[in-house]
Order: structure tokens, then C-alpha cells, then sequence
């Protein structure tokens, strides 16, 4: 079992370098990419309990789907991606806490 203290994404700044880079013009796509940043999320910090929550098309999927990947998670159900996933997950970074048995 992995316990996360926080798991942090790319602000608008970073996709945007990013992007910059990618030099390809035939996508009109780059999912992930501004799907977590227009709403501001860059990072999530886990206590005992955490809860996403927002109205449709806010990223809630997505941040889970990017947490998936980016801890290498099996997964048994099909997911969003794009020729972009892979570039946005390496922008992405987490940390390890302990269990709550641990905390006390």
C-alpha cells in the first residue's frame, strides 16, 4: 500500500514550457495539459481523509488518472490519454508519507 503526503502538478507556467517545446502542429489536444492548471491545482496535500470534489469537466478524473500513472498503479479500466500523458506525468512529482498507524 503507498501512502501519499502529497502529490504535486505542473502550474500554468511549467505546461507552458512544455508546450513550447513540442513543436507539433496536427494535434488539436494536449490533454492533460491546462486541465488541472486553469482551475489552479498544483498540488494535493493527503491527511487521513481527502475528498475531491467539483462539477464536470473540473479534473477530478484527470488528477486521479495522472496519480495513477505517475505511481505506476495497475489499473484494469481504460483512461483518457494523449501523445501528451507521458510529458505531463514527467513534470509531476509526489512524496511518501507514513501510515496513520505511524502519525501518533
Amino acid at each position: 500500500m503507498i501512502y501519499l503526503s502529497h502529490f504535486s502538478f505542473p502550474d500554468a507556467e511549467e505546461e507552458m514550457d512544455v508546450r513550447m517545446e513540442i513543436r507539433r502542429t496536427c494535434y488539436d489536444s494536449f490533454y492533460p495539459f491546462q486541465i488541472l492548471s486553469k482551475h489552479q491545482l498544483s498540488m494535493l496535500d493527503f491527511e487521513p481523509v481527502t475528498i475531491l470534489y467539483g462539477g464536470n469537466g473540473s479534473g477530478k478524473t484527470t488528477a486521479l488518472n495522472v496519480i495513477g500513472e505517475k505511481l505506476g498503479l495497475a489499473r484494469d479500466t481504460p483512461y483518457n490519454r494523449s501523445n501528451f500523458f507521458e510529458d505531463y506525468i514527467h513534470l509531476c512529482s509526489f512524496e511518501i508519507g507514513l501510515p496513520q498507524s505511524h502519525w501518533l
